[in-house]
């Protein structure tokens, strides 16, 4: 993996570095020392803001705040990371973005959160797919039906997660697996974020569900969220979305929300 290019857009624009994807994609270690490589690059002004856009082959992710009890239960290997966030898992069919940007004083986490998750928001909406944010959980989300609309395959009296304070999907069998939340009408999750602003400068970034295997996410408590689950634009869009086809969309609605000067706000 090269040097980013340092030609096309002028300095103060943002521009994006295709680092690999499909049987390019691009090993975590590798993808998170280019990272390093970058941001000290932007730190010290060589470089204007930078959007590393991959593919990572299948790997969980483990971010600061993660608990043993959300790791796969059967020791399959996790790489600790310094961003924010929990557990998640990265692959095939996903779409990957690393901004590497220099943020304005003072330096305000959730506004680039909000940031973020607006051009995802409006990537999903210009390929029909109507997606949200939650209060309280970052991230991009389709919403579920009502509680009482839901279909469990059970009662929902009986429904193992209104009865027990650390539900564990895991445990239940693939009914109540975090991949199939779209069938039982729950909140799913879309796009994952977790960041790391280190001397001003971000890091890491957010990973949108094209037409991945969703059910990688079944090993583990996604993002520590136990009420809901997973799903991808091929899931809810009901044919298949390549990530080739969501890269320019992400890529015109990052330009569009990252080079305003508009701040989004930080109200959710």
């Amino acid at each position: 993996m090269g040097e980013p290019r340092l030609d096309g857009p002028a300095d103060g624009e943002l521009r994006f570095v295709h680092l690999g994807f499909g049987d390019n994609a691009v090993e975590y270690l590798e993808a998170w020392q280019e990272q390093k490589r970058v941001h000290a690059a932007r730190f010290a002004d060589e470089i204007p803001d930078t959007v590393l856009m991959l593919e990572h082959p299948p790997v969980y992710t483990a971010g600061r705040r993660t608990e043993d009890s959300e790791r796969p239960l059967d020791g399959t290997p996790v790489v600790d990371v310094d961003r924010g966030g929990k557990i998640t898992w990265h692959g095939p069919g996903q779409l990957i973005g690393y901004p590497i940007l220099k943020l304005p004083r003072p330096v305000d986490v959730v506004a680039h959160v909000r940031r973020l998750e607006e051009a995802m928001i409006r990537a999903c909406a210009e390929l029909g797919l109507e997606t949200t944010r939650v209060e309280g959980r970052s991230g991009v989300w389709v919403l579920g039906d009502a509680l009482e609309q839901r279909s469990s395959g059970l009662a929902l009296d009986f429904h193992p997660q209104m009865n027990q304070e650390e539900y564990d999907p895991r445990l239940m069998g693939p009914e109540y697996a975090p991949s199939n939340a779209g069938q039982r009408g729950e909140d799913r999750k879309l796009a994952q974020i977790g960041i790391r602003v280190a001397k001003g400068v971000t890091m890491h970034g957010f990973s949108l569900n094209c037409n991945p295997d969703t059910t990688g996410f079944d090993r583990i408590v996604p993002c520590g969220i136990r009420d809901a689950g997973v799903t991808s634009l091929s899931q809810e869009l009901g044919r298949n979305v390549p990530v080739s086809e969501v890269l320019p969309l992400m890529e015109k609605h990052l330009r569009e929300v990252l080079e305003s000067s508009e701040p989004m706000p930080r109200a959710v």
